[in-house]
């Protein structure tokens, strides 16, 4: 097995932002694969999610993004356990680029779960947790929000949201 250097923890961790433990153990893991060690984190932050969705989430914040030329604007509301976690960098981060999401790709809901029954709508298209992300396409919103519970260490929720465009 290779040194797990200093180097490869920083690089790692500024990549995916996980904790320098959590970067450490899965380069350990990965045999010093960096690329290898980024997807244990990810899984890492997926199963993490998984554990934390029972969790209440009273706290949060409100986020508003309005799109250049003031022709498309969007209004999220999301959720988190603390108000700690809310005021953190990482959290008002993610609530922007959903803001941003849901003014350039108009989801109509939040999850498939909400789409009426006998609907033939592509949640994809459709849904903002199925939605490719527009700053990396290769992970869906899920991805991104489960990552965050991972990086944040609680539980986070998209409440509800709202998009404005000018004559709609």
């Amino acid at each position: 097995m290779p040194e797990i250097s200093t180097d490869m923890i920083r690089a790692l961790r500024e990549q995916s932002g996980a904790g320098i433990m959590d970067c450490k153990r899965a380069l350990e893991e990965a045999d010093g694969d960096l690329e290898r060690a980024k997807e244990l984190l990810r899984q890492l932050g997926v199963a993490s999610a998984a554990k934390k969705i029972s969790r209440e989430t009273n706290q949060g914040l409100v986020e508003s993004y309005i799109h250049s030329g003031g022709r498309i604007g969007a209004i999220v509301e999301l959720n988190c356990e603390t108000d700690f976690v809310a005021r953190t960098d990482q959290f008002k981060g993610l609530a922007h680029d959903l803001a941003m999401q849901v003014a350039a790709m108009d989801p109509r809901y939040i999850d498939g779960d909400d789409i009426p029954e006998g609907d033939d709508i592509n949640p994809e298209e459709a849904c903002l947790l199925q939605q490719p992300f527009i700053k990396d396409p290769t992970k869906n919103i899920q991805d991104l929000v489960n990552e965050s519970v991972g990086r944040l260490g609680e539980n986070v929720r998209v409440r509800r949201f709202t998009r404005f465009a000018l004559g709609e």
